[in-house]
């Protein structure tokens, strides 16, 4: 067991509070690291970008040690609060089911093993235990919009909702196997990012996990944009992907929007491109050397691939400055560089929430 924690850096006292949790673990003789976000800057949706890259190095830290359970503390207040929110943004019945008590992450599960249980009562454990803890003063801020749904929570207002995220999260979770067994018979997910389905129509939830996947986000779309695409597919655009007829078949391809494509990152060790690809292993590298998309380069690599150019064009790159050298997905005839390097295809969420089962017939 080990313990993380984050310094987000944002108030001057985030540091001696992370330095005290360390304290108090090392007291307890358990393992404790301390995470910095260096990166994070206080502006426009701060509290969703913090949550954000607390979670990406919670994850890495987690790949790094080859810890598979990564333990949250989120309780029930704050399952009630997420629910006020999304119930506000109008969400639909997955995004009413609240925060799952268990969620597999970029190969990490995140487990909230307190979701039902109070914070009055985690307070109280607390100081039986003599264990003193701090208060972020961001939770007094009632310009943020979490906190003001706190401020309205009553503590039976907080169990009425804690039991309807329940309920939804059954109701979700039968979802995703019917989304699992859909996808399994209807749609291949390739390794170059992109997805084929056999079908000209499908079920919301089914193309909501596939967009999110494609696109390599945090959350799903919308159900309301979801839902008139899904009955009836047809060439879109939607949520940082495109949805194409598929060249030699009756079906669809869904492949990445080249327009939203991440810029160009250091190709360093374990580094997640556009929140969709992993460079597992470096290789033979310059120092210097970024992973981005192929872009125009393509157009001369046409003839290594079968794959069509709107999705060449999206496939991650290896460049030193201008010069391409290498391409992990085309065959090793493309380029004269063999660079020894090991990209994955992998987005933060599976397309299937739930475990697969076999299927006859």
């Amino acid at each position: 067991m080990m313990v993380l924690t984050v310094d987000h850096g944002l108030r001057a006292q985030s540091a001696f509070e992370a330095r005290d949790v360390a304290a108090l673990m090392g007291a307890r003789e358990i393992p404790c690291r301390i995470l910095t976000l260096p990166d994070l800057a206080p502006g426009t949706g701060i509290a969703a970008r913090a949550r954000e890259a607390r979670y990406q190095a919670l994850i890495a830290a987690c790949r790094t040690a080859g810890v598979i359970d990564l333990l949250l503390g989120h309780h029930s207040r704050d399952q009630a609060e997420t629910l006020l929110m999304r119930r506000a943004k109008a969400s639909g019945p997955a995004g009413l089911a609240g925060m799952a008590g268990v969620h597999l992450r970029d190969g990490v599960r995140l487990v909230r093993p307190l979701l039902a249980t109070p914070h009055d009562s985690l307070r109280a454990e607390l100081r039986h235990r003599r264990i003193a803890w701090v208060e972020d003063p961001s939770n007094q801020d009632l310009r943020s919009s979490r906190v003001q749904f706190r401020a309205e929570l009553t503590d039976p207002d907080t169990e009425t909702l804690v039991a309807t995220a329940r309920d939804a999260g059954t109701a979700r979770a039968g979802s995703e196997v019917n989304t699992a067994v859909w996808l399994a018979r209807h749609a291949t997910i390739r390794p170059e990012g992109f997805a084929y389905l056999d079908a000209l129509a499908c079920p919301p939830g089914a193309l909501s996990a596939l967009i999110q996947a494609i696109g390599g986000r945090a959350y799903p779309p919308s159900s309301a944009s979801v839902a008139g695409l899904a009955g009836n597919l047809r060439p879109a655009t939607l949520a940082g992907t495109r949805l194409m007829k598929a060249r030699d078949a009756a079906g669809f391809l869904l492949l990445r929007e080249q327009s939203a494509i991440a810029p160009p990152v250091p190709a360093e060790e374990n580094i997640l491109w556009d929140q969709r690809f992993r460079l597992i292993k470096r290789g033979r590298l310059p120092e210097l050397a970024t992973i981005g998309a192929l872009g125009p380069d393509a157009a001369r690599l046409r003839d290594y691939s079968h794959l069509p150019a709107s999705i060449l064009r999206t496939l991650p790159a290896i460049r030193a400055g201008a010069a391409l050298l290498h391409v992990p997905f085309l065959s090793a005839g493309a380029l004269n560089s063999d660079t020894g390097t090991v990209t994955c295809f992998n987005p933060p969420h599976p397309a299937a929430g739930a475990l697969f089962r076999t299927i006859e017939g």
